[in-house]
This record gives C-alpha cells, sequence and structure tokens, in this order.
C-alpha cells in the first residue's frame, strides 16, 4: 500500500513539473532581424498601396458617371436612365469584387490572422 502511495505521490509530482515549462519567443524581434521577411514585406506593401490606388480611380470613373447620369437625367428617356443605373451599379460590383479579391473584406482578414 505504502509503494502504492509513494508512486502515485512520484507521478503527481512529475505532471505538476512538467505542466510548469513553458516559453517565451519574441518572433517580432525575429521577423525584424530577417532581411527577407523585410522585403516581403516591402513588397505586399506596395501591391496594397497600387491595389488601393487603382480601387479609388475606379471610384473616381464610378463618381463621373454618376454625376454626367444626374446633369442628363432630365433629358434621357426612362429606358437610358435604367440602362446608365444598370452601368454605374455593374462598375460598383465590379470595384467591391475586386477590392474584396485582393485587398480582403474585414472578415476574411480576421479569418487569415486566426490561421
Amino acid at each position: 500500500m505504502r509503494k502504492v502511495l509513494l508512486f502515485t505521490a512520484a507521478v503527481l509530482f512529475n505532471m505538476a513539473a512538467i505542466a510548469q515549462k513553458y516559453a517565451y519567443v519574441n518572433t517580432e524581434y525575429i521577423m525584424e532581424n530577417i532581411p527577407e521577411y523585410k522585403a516581403a514585406q516591402q513588397q505586399l506593401d506596395q501591391i496594397s498601396v497600387n491595389w488601393q490606388k487603382e480601387i479609388e480611380a475606379k471610384y473616381a470613373q464610378i463618381d463621373k458617371l454618376y454625376k454626367d447620369y444626374q446633369a442628363e437625367q432630365i433629358l434621357l428617356t426612362d429606358d437610358m436612365k435604367r440602362k446608365r443605373e444598370a452601368e454605374i451599379t455593374a462598375k460598383e460590383k465590379e470595384v467591391k469584387n475586386f477590392r474584396n479579391q485582393n485587398l480582403g473584406t474585414k472578415e476574411n482578414c480576421l479569418k487569415r490572422n486566426r490561421n
């Protein structure tokens, strides 16, 4: 009986000792000191800036189409109005799809960061 108690106590002590082991890794420090990481991050930043500029240019084009439509709206027939509205809506959807594919939505970014 005494041997069983000693064995059980030894096992519990070892489990407690194992559970106390942990480590801290400063990944930020490591990443800052890897030149390849810095170069890759700069490339990603540049691509992101280019995509953002492209998206802004497309939104400017949509804004111009909308302003032109508002200015000419009085002169257009109902059929022509629907065509212009459909064109503007299609361009907006195209830009949203482009933005979501390349830059992602907040939900997609959160999902990527969790994995």
